[in-house]
């Protein structure tokens, strides 16, 4: 009987612990859930609300000009004005390489209407075949 026990082995566990691997998806997903409002800030718009199609989320991501309460205009997610000769060669730039991007005028809902159909303008001098309107969704 002696000899029966000597020649048993153990079987070895093979259970991965994922306990540590939880503990890093929980930490990772709190910072992405608190960084991802800041990356998508860009300049202090306020919208106004309309009911419309949104654009579809297949196609490559617009251009936008934003116009401010102030009547400054922006190029996409840049933090300081830019005259308008300047939006317009990066515009230029950005068709050459894809005619076909969407344009939009992402328009404070308080600013003067002249000042977004001045960014209307620019956008089609610098070669936009389509330009539209950026609204907040309606419920």
């Amino acid at each position: 009987m002696n000899n029966n026990n000597r020649y048993k082995r153990r079987r070895l566990v093979s259970e991965i612990n994922v306990v540590p691997y939880v503990d890093v998806m929980l930490v990772l997903l709190i910072i992405f859930m608190a960084t991802a409002p800041m990356l998508t800030q860009g300049v202090q718009v306020e919208l106004p609300s309309a009911k419309a199609e949104s654009l579809p989320h297949d196609q490559k991501p617009p251009l936008v000009i934003s116009v401010d309460a102030k009547g400054l205009l922006y190029l996409d997610q840049e933090k300081n004005a830019s005259d308008p000769s300047t939006i317009s060669v990066k515009v230029q730039a950005a068709l050459r390489l894809d005619p076909k991007r969407a344009v939009l005028v992402r328009g404070d809902k308080t600013v003067d209407y002249g000042k977004v159909m001045n960014a209307m303008v620019l956008l089609k001098r610098a070669g936009a075949s389509k330009v539209g309107l950026m609204t907040q969704h309606e419920e």
